[in-house]
């Protein structure tokens, strides 16, 4: 069984969301171990995947949080405990550019783990 994070990481992947990074938060933030952050190029694709992430954890027996930006599609946040899904509309991504905020926490190649 996968776990949370493969689980995030193949529902983003199966949208077909973009440009995936994960951060490993683990001692950089209280918030959640893990930040994943991809983007859309429009609104229907930033709610499909947003959807997808929550209803796979729901599905595996996770409990989702919270969902929150779903009905505007420019910044959608999934929270899942520890793991933090955030799928931009990609003229959003830049302009918020999480990964440099956060450019402390160390990147995380889910691709190779695939």
């Amino acid at each position: 069984m996968p776990t949370l994070l493969e689980l995030a990481y193949n529902a983003v992947d199966d949208k077909k969301g973009e440009d995936i990074v994960v951060l490993n938060m683990e001692g950089v933030s209280l918030i959640a171990d893990h930040f994943m952050i991809c983007h859309a190029n429009s609104e229907r694709q930033v709610q499909a995947i947003a959807k997808e992430v929550a209803d796979q954890a729901a599905e595996a027996g996770y409990h989702v949080k919270r969902m929150e930006g779903y009905d505007l599609a420019r910044w959608v946040l999934v929270d899942l405990g520890d793991v933090v899904v955030h799928v931009f509309h990609k003229d959003e991504r830049g302009y918020y550019n999480l990964e440099k905020l956060w450019g402390d926490a160390p990147m995380l190649n889910m691709a190779d783990e695939k």
